[in-house]
């Protein structure tokens, strides 16, 4: 049986380097007691803001200071417990990082709250006399937008002070895919392959053996249904926590309430929502059909969907192969972006190595005042070309921000936060395919865009479907349970793929799957992003510099504006089905061209 390595037998060059964050895990430990009694700093100001302007400088000044520390230490526990989740200091140290989050957190609740409490006009009158509050007003503008949904200081200062109860459907979710889930292994050419999330999810999916393939995804499917009524519970302790609390704020829904600090309207929502759904089908039908002829398949299950259609032609790429032809693909950037890609790219800014225990997927994580940090698990296949791509798309927005603005006007609403990333990998895409004069690869970028598309406007648009769907049923008081979320999520599925693809047990269980749910409405915004990037892409390809330009200037804006007004800026009305439409349009032209090349 193929071994994974353990995380010490892994060569340092293929890790990312924590010592950024801190030199020693001693200095980290010291720091989390020093930022604990450094919430007097801000607390002085408690009952105080009506005092001036100057006051309320003051205190904002201490609070930014005190949350840059605060996220960097709980930063460096979480990338602790993702390299390796089954370590038992990882795993202290992470839930050390949550209860640092929760205690300093309580302490500085009366902030909001009291802020609110001022006389109207009060906040407005502030920022006329004082000019120093001027990086905070659009931190301010959001806060008062909260004033109909506050609490009693004292219910808010509880409610922070329970921040690692509220939290703990995620922790437990994740720790569950960390430290306790086990797969049974599969027979792959006579060999004995082990089966987890990180390997189905990175290569078992994409096996071009249908015997080996389906083989692998019983073993998954298996390992998941063994947790599915645990998993249920968390998932319906997330869902049934922001139905109350939506309550208990007064807003209309938890949908309602989870869109308000995306600055989302829910027009817009169920727009994005119902315009993919309804227009994108018949394209991935059509794609589902080629497919299940390609494939030579009587049936086309849910676990085919992403095997390879040319499984002969997967040319293997090195990381060092991958990240020239990423640098290659965004130097239609500029200079400084492309630098900041090298950097990443050259100085451990990315953790690129497998080993047990290792969080799933891929991920970027951005924290003020230091570099951003990159988690992939490279597989050796050009696929991982544009999930490096996409994760530096996030590290080069957040830095470009980082440079520009204040910490808290570096990160735009996650409606917003895909769009960066989603358009690096179009870009790359797009690259690949201009040099290449052989059929079969460009036939093989168009596998991988496809891909792309699929899983940002197909399976989060339908992990954002089923959130809509579970929501409206905790809002009527229906129980949430595995039986529940496997049936919606069967006929989701079924009603958007129409037939194409089977859609068995085992893939009604895929709600199990994604840490997303546990995040907020963030499933759905993959598509927002993407629409965004799709367009974008297009300007770039069409306008040349002018577009790069445009682009720069919304990535250097950060959180200055709302999500869209950055869209606007970059040319792009998100509040309109136009732009929705062109996306998917431009998918359907993908699957022509694959379809003509077959």
């Amino acid at each position: 049986m193929a071994r994974r390595l353990t995380r010490a037998e892994v060569p340092v060059e293929q890790t990312w380097r924590l010592t950024d964050l801190f030199a020693t895990h001693a200095d980290w430990e010291s720091e989390v007691a020093a930022i604990a009694a450094s919430a007097g700093r801000v607390t002085q100001y408690r009952g105080r803001l009506g005092e001036g302007a100057g006051v309320l400088m003051a205190c904002l000044t201490e609070y930014e200071r005190l949350r840059e520390r605060m996220v960097r230490a709980a930063t460096y526990a979480n990338l602790r417990f993702s390299e390796d989740g089954s370590n038992p200091e990882n795993q202290a140290a992470g839930a050390r990082g949550r209860a640092l989050m929760a205690q300093v957190g309580a302490a500085l609740a009366f902030l909001q709250p009291e802020i609110l409490a001022l006389p109207e006009g009060t906040v407005e009158r502030y920022l006329a006399e004082e000019p120093g509050l001027a990086p905070f007003r659009r931190w301010l503008e959001q806060v008062l937008a909260m004033r109909p949904h506050t609490l009693h200081p004292e219910t808010e200062s509880a409610l922070a002070a329970l921040a690692e109860v509220t939290g703990a459907p995620y922790v437990i979710y994740d720790q569950a895919k960390a430290g306790d889930m086990r797969f049974d292994p599969i027979t792959v050419d006579g060999e004995t392959v082990p089966v987890s999330f990180s390997t189905y999810e990175e290569r078992l999916e994409r096996l071009a053996d249908v015997r080996a393939r389906r083989a692998a995804f019983r073993s998954f499917s298996e390992g998941l249904r063994r947790y599915q009524n645990t998993l249920a519970a968390t998932f319906a302790a997330e869902v049934k926590k922001n139905v109350v609390l939506a309550r208990l704020r007064g807003y209309e829904s938890a949908t309602h309430m989870l869109l308000h600090p995306q600055e989302v309207s829910i027009d817009v929502y169920h727009n994005i929502l119902d315009v993919i759904q309804a227009e994108l089908a018949p394209h991935m039908r059509r794609y589902a059909r080629l497919r299940r002829c390609v494939l030579g398949l009587d049936r086309l299950l849910y676990c085919d969907i992403e095997a390879p259609l040319d499984p002969d032609y997967n040319p293997s790429v090195s990381f060092t192969e991958g990240a020239e032809i990423i640098q290659e693909g965004l130097a239609v950037m500029g200079p400084e972006y492309l630098e900041i890609v090298r950097t990443a790219l050259t100085d451990r800014w990315v953790d690129w190595c497998d080993n047990v225990g290792k969080s799933t997927g891929a991920f970027c994580s951005s924290r003020y005042g230091v570099h951003p940090f990159i988690l992939i698990s490279w597989a050796g296949t050009m696929r991982n070309v544009l999930v490096l791509a996409h994760e530096l798309g996030h590290a080069c927005h957040l830095t470009l921000a980082q440079r520009n603005q204040s910490l808290l006007n570096v990160r735009p609403s996650t409606v917003f936060i895909e769009a960066p990333s989603t358009m690096n990998e179009l870009l790359v895409g797009q690259h690949i395919m201009r040099g290449t004069g052989d059929p079969r690869m460009r036939r093989w970028v168009i596998m991988q865009l496809l891909s792309t598309y699929h899983h940002n406007f197909v399976r989060h648009l339908l992990e954002g479907e089923l959130q809509r769907r579970i929501y409206a049923l905790a809002e009527q008081g229906a129980p949430i349970t595995a039986v529940t979320l496997s049936e919606t999520k069967g006929r989701i599925l079924e009603e958007f793929w129409g037939g194409e693809v089977e859609v068995d047990d085992d893939a009604k269980l895929t709600w199990m799957r994604q840490p997303h749910y546990y995040t907020g409405l963030y499933p759905y915004t993959y598509s927002a992003g993407l629409t965004v990037a799709t367009a974008v892409a297009q300007a770039i390809r069409d306008e040349g510099q002018p577009a790069v330009d445009r682009w720069l200037r919304v990535l250097k804006a950060g959180g200055t504006l709302r999500p869209l007004e950055l869209a606007r800026m970059a040319g792009v009305d998100l509040a309109m089905p136009d732009p929705i439409r062109a996306a998917v349009a431009y998918v359907g032209s993908l699957v022509e061209e694959l379809e003509q090349s077959f």
